[in-house]
């Protein structure tokens, strides 16, 4: 279970360096200027907290995988990422019902993250 956990951690090394390339992949410093002052500010300063949960929760699957699937505080921390993930997937649907392979490949990504997190405390 303890590869599972470096997995997760992997993983969200994986999605905070997607979120770093953000600016660039998705033309922001051009796109949000369309947006209100307001709301540009607001992107990119919810961009830049995801970058960070994302390296702290590698950082707790790297430094504390044993924790993470053996106490009751680690398996809530689990169970609260898969949670996140499980969420974002079905925001997906939600706000980009769009019929896509990059829509559905981030699914599926989403998808991952639920199940990778939930296996080491099922």
């Amino acid at each position: 279970m303890i590869t599972i956990v470096y997995a997760c951690g992997f993983f969200s090394v994986l999605l905070a360096i997607f979120h770093i390339l953000f600016w660039k992949l998705f033309a922001w410093q051009k796109d949000l200027q369309k947006l209100s002052f307001a709301n540009q500010a607001i992107m990119q300063i919810m961009n830049l907290r995801l970058i960070y949960l994302f390296f702290f929760i590698a950082f707790m699957c790297f430094y504390f995988p044993e924790e993470l699937v053996t106490t009751t505080l680690g398996k809530a921390f689990m169970i609260g990422c898969s949670l996140f993930w499980l969420g974002r997937t079905i925001e997906q649907f939600i706000f980009i019902n769009i019929n896509h392979i990059k829509v559905h490949l981030l699914t599926a990504v989403f998808l991952l993250g639920t199940i990778l997190f939930l296996i080491p405390i099922v």
